[in-house]
């Protein structure tokens, strides 16, 4: 296998990522996890996640350089360039990187970046093929364009801490879980591919723009519509719902919103089961010696009857799996084929025999973190195998050889430090830019 094939599918691909937080950086996480290359367009302060989380301290108790954990995790292999974008000349050099890249993402509001010059119209001047990508919280089509966007308020503007009460919980709550991030993150790195995609086809560049309530909205709407998705006919008549006990239009997909879908109570501990369908049903209810319940009691004689009586269903199953210990389920489960997990904590998943004889949970030693516990890619490639990640970077790693490999001269790269317009780790803005450090790679 040639050296060439090693990189991944998305080599040669050059992103030039202006996002913060989580959304942004998961998505050219991801796409740097399929090769390609992310320059990370810093401020001077570094990304406000940077010291968010858990840090690795000294001996003597002081943290180590900004390396925030859920940093640490959504931006290995990545290289940091530090631009004051307030600055004219940052913002030159931004020109000048975008000449030569494939895709600019930013998660700051279109208007900002207008005002700064670096709009699509600007971008797309210096580079027609660039693929330009706004991350925004909502549409600019729509009158919340403007408003800001966390992922808590996106939770709450698309229903999930009302569901979670209405799933069974006190009080709404939001997910424990940057979800709408993540969810969103996830739209933009495949919005990437197919706009590159379509670039191989006509050449051309384009602008995107892809917004976390509409991302989030779908996400929930598509479980969550049912009787709803039922618009009124041409006469204003609602259709009838087939699910006994829902008013006409109801919304709420009842299976989800059961108060007994949850893991299950044992006599001894907790279990995740899911009796699904009817061969399953038959074979569960002949290893607890009920067979008859299948073939007489309507509740469980078809698909659609449990499903229109789903939480009679979830209370039954409930109420029978506090009648053995989890090992005895276990054991009458794996006889029967019927499908169940344990309740995993989180150290649970750090120490699962499948993620680690996977490398998905990996280590590395980090350049001033040490060792560190990595997350792998979930993909498998067989023609284009995915390159290993570098090291979070340090904030400004990078600058000195990415604007070198711009077209800046040394002098010219002293300049920009030295006015604040770019930085460098410690001592880098007095020192002779031509004696950078290459980019550091991952250890053993």
């Amino acid at each position: 296998m040639s050296a060439e094939t090693q990189r991944g599918p998305l080599a040669g691909v050059r992103i030039l990522d202006l996002s913060s937080i989580v959304l942004g950086p998961l998505a050219t996480l991801t796409l740097a996890g399929l090769g390609a290359e992310v320059i990370k367009i810093e401020a001077p302060e570094g990304d406000n996640v940077r010291e968010a989380g858990s840090m690795r301290v000294d001996a003597h108790g002081e943290e180590h350089e900004k390396m925030g954990h859920v940093f640490m995790h959504n931006n290995r292999g990545k290289k940091s360039v530090v631009l004051d974008l307030k600055k004219p000349a940052a913002r030159q050099a931004l020109l000048a990187l975008a000449k030569d890249a494939d895709v600019l993402l930013s998660n700051i509001r279109p208007a900002a970046m207008d005002r700064l010059g670096l709009g699509y119209e600007a971008l797309a001047a210096v580079n027609p093929r660039l693929v330009y990508v706004t991350a925004c919280g909502y549409s600019a089509r729509g009158p919340y364009a403007d408003r800001p966007a966390y992922d808590d308020l996106i939770q709450g503007a698309t229903g999930l801490p009302w569901l979670m009460q209405q799933s069974g919980t006190d009080q709404p709550m939001y997910a424990p879980l940057s979800v709408a991030d993540r969810v969103t993150g996830l739209h933009v790195a495949y919005s990437i591919s197919a706009a590159l995609f379509a670039r191989e086809r006509d050449g051309r560049g384009q602008h995107i723009e892809v917004s976390m309530f509409e991302s989030v909205a779908h996400f929930v709407l598509a479980d969550h519509m049912a009787g709803r998705t039922f618009a009124p006919d041409a006469h204003g008549e609602r259709v009838s719902t087939s699910v006994a006990g829902e008013s006409e239009g109801e919304a709420g997909y009842d299976r989800l919103l059961s108060v007994d879908r949850r893991p299950y109570q044992t006599a001894d501990g907790y279990l995740c089961v899911l009796i699904y369908n009817d061969k399953h049903w038959r074979t569960f209810l002949n290893a607890i010696d009920q067979p008859d319940l299948f073939t007489q009691d309507p509740l469980f004689s078809s698909q659609r009857n449990r499903s229109r009586r789903i939480r009679e269903v979830y209370a039954w199953v409930s109420s029978v799996m506090r009648t053995r210990t989890s090992a005895q389920w276990k054991m009458l489960l794996d006889k029967a084929d019927i499908p169940y997990q344990a309740v995993n904590s989180i150290e649970d998943l750090l120490n699962d025999p499948h993620l680690n004889a996977t490398g998905f949970i990996g280590e590395e030693i980090h350049p001033t973190e040490g060792r560190i516990r990595t997350l792998g890619n979930p993909t498998t490639w067989s023609g284009t195998p995915l390159p290993p990640l570098a090291p979070t970077p340090r904030l400004g790693e990078h600058s000195i050889e990415v604007l070198l490999s711009a077209g800046y001269s040394h002098d010219e790269v002293r300049q920009l430090l030295g006015e604040g317009a770019a930085c460098a780790p410690g001592d880098a803005n007095n020192a002779d830019a031509g004696n950078a450090a290459p980019a550091s790679t991952a250890g053993a």
